[in-house]
């Protein structure tokens, strides 16, 4: 820390510098974890510095991605919980990269807040080292912008931003998607963090104990459950693309089967969905009971149980299942492509 790097100034209006130096000194232990081959620099300076390995690929093809944890922020604020959110952060850009093939090498992070707290802030950013962790990605640099009277003292928002390679030959398109391939499951942790601003307004959080025993969850509360993070799929993926022909994947985030699906399906095609088969965790079923929301809306809004979906051959979903199922992940069987205009039946 610069002993002569101090403003009473700008202390007086609501900047503590003083107090982001000790932020980053705290978080240092965490960011150590994420530490890969390829990172040249430390933190703290003007850029993150990573050398990009591409032996074994012939035409290397950066894959970037970013995004924030969006209004599952007010649950942290609520229950003053700030080591999770991170891990939604890194999975919101990490899951959406892999959906191309491409293997995440670095990660950084922005929080800006009304006031820094340096013990909060370390634990924000405690959170992404264990996202980066979980996918295999450093953490080389990052942001912390106290903003007072922009928002309040004790609130936050966070995003991030990640960037994968992957060989050009291996990009994952749809052309060789067809008629009688299987779409499988990977299950969710829960609501992920998309669609809380309904959530929040169906159980009303702000006003309601979110902290109670709750039997439909299991004996979990309300916010123990809506703030569970959301699931990396980066290494399981990886090892299934190592080993099998995939057609497509899709990351299930806000707009949920509807909207997400059809991405990564071709024109002339459709998924058809079989509602029986898909395992719906029981927040989902508290919420649509709770809000009385339809289940076509419940499906346009939510992942239900399924944060990622992949398209492979009929002849390869055996093989695909026991590679997924071997790296961690209770995958399954949801539904068929089908010739169709109709690019999600549910039924």
């Amino acid at each position: 820390m610069n002993n002569k790097s101090k403003s009473d100034s700008y202390a007086a209006a609501g900047v503590d510098i003083t107090a982001g130096y000790r932020a980053v000194e705290l978080m240092k232990e965490h960011i150590a974890k994420t530490m890969t081959s390829g990172v040249c620099s430390d933190v703290g300076g003007f850029g993150g510095l990573f050398e990009l390995d591409i032996t074994g690929m012939i035409r290397p093809v950066l894959v970037s991605g970013t995004d924030g944890v969006g209004t599952k922020l007010k649950l942290a604020f609520l229950l003053d919980k700030h080591d999770t959110v991170g891990i939604d952060c890194v999975a919101m850009c990490v899951n959406d990269i892999i959906c191309v093939g491409a293997k995440p090498l670095f990660f950084l992070d922005y929080i800006a807040c009304g006031k820094n707290v340096p013990e909060k802030i370390a634990q924000i950013v405690k959170g992404v080292a264990e996202g980066c962790v979980q996918s295999g990605a450093a953490l080389i640099g990052g942001e912390t912008a106290e903003m007072p009277g922009f928002y309040p003292v004790d609130e936050y928002d966070l995003a991030g931003y990640s960037t994968g390679v992957v060989d050009k030959s291996k990009i994952i398109d749809n052309k060789t998607m067809k008629a009688g391939d299987v779409v499988i499951a990977l299950p969710s942790s829960g609501v992920h963090s998309n669609g809380f601003s309904l959530v929040r307004k169906v159980f009303d959080v702000e006003n309601s104990d979110i902290t109670s025993p709750v039997a439909e969850l299991g004996g979990k509360s309300i916010g123990e459950t809506l703030l569970t993070p959301t699931k990396i799929y980066v290494k399981p993926v990886l090892a299934l693309l190592e080993e099998v022909k995939v057609k497509g994947i899709s990351h299930i985030t806000g707009g949920g089967f509807y909207e997400n699906i059809p991405r990564s399906i071709p024109d002339g095609l459709g998924a058809r969905i079989s509602r029986d088969a898909v395992r719906v965790l029981p927040i989902f079923d508290l919420i649509a009971k709770t809000g009385n929301i339809s289940e076509h809306d419940m499906f346009n809004t939510f992942n239900m149980g399924v944060g990622m979906s992949i398209v492979v051959a009929a002849e390869d979903a055996g093989k695909a299942l026991e590679i997924l199922r071997a790296h961690g992940e209770d995958a399954y069987l949801i539904g068929e492509i089908v010739e169709s205009e109709e690019k999600v039946t549910i039924c």
